[in-house]
């Protein structure tokens, strides 16, 4: 009779989220969506860049509130992807038409250094280097010196038209 084998553990990956809303008490939600996100099975919050306020990008209505986050987590990227909508619909998101404004948009941005395209999901996110809201938060949160913060530092420039503000808020998580 052969030994049993201890289960394997699942790899852990890093993914970063973009989180955007426009729509109710902004903050609140944003801070309600990392609770959620730090929740998710397998998954460890990590870290999360501040809140980024910017106008709609591409859509009208009112101003955004911005971040990203750093999860590390077992879920393959098209789990997480489920789960990210899981937490968006359970904050009222609906989708009347493209860049409707919304009460919460998340948003998988990268994963590991998985390139990935299917109908549902593309890895990285296809416009991660073109949004000033992406990219500023992003570079508060990823380990400088490597390949993907290089390429988002090269993007920088070319955004400088796309205006956002740091918003500096005590009751953010750090």
């Amino acid at each position: 009779m052969a030994a049993a084998q201890p289960p394997q553990a699942q790899p852990v990956a890093r993914a970063y989220i973009g989180l955007g809303a426009n729509l109710g008490d902004l903050a609140a939600t944003l801070r309600a969506a990392l609770a959620a996100l730090a929740a998710l099975p397998g998954t460890t919050l990590v870290a999360v860049s501040s809140p980024w306020r910017t106008a709609p990008v591409d859509a009208f209505g009112p101003d955004f509130l911005n971040a990203c986050a750093a999860l590390d987590t077992t879920l393959e990227p098209l789990a997480l992807l489920d789960a990210l909508q899981a937490i968006e619909t359970a904050h009222g998101r609906q989708r009347p038409y493209r860049n409707a404004p919304r009460t919460l948009d998340l948003d998988v941005l990268a994963y590991a250094d998985l390139q990935l395209h299917t109908e549902r999901l593309t890895l990285p996110h296809p416009r991660v280097f073109e949004r000033a809201f992406v990219v500023r938060p992003l570079l508060e949160i990823v380990p400088a010196g490597g390949p993907f913060a290089a390429a988002l530092q090269r993007a920088l420039p070319g955004l400088s038209a796309q205006l956002l503000t740091r918003q500096d808020r005590a009751d953010w998580p750090r």
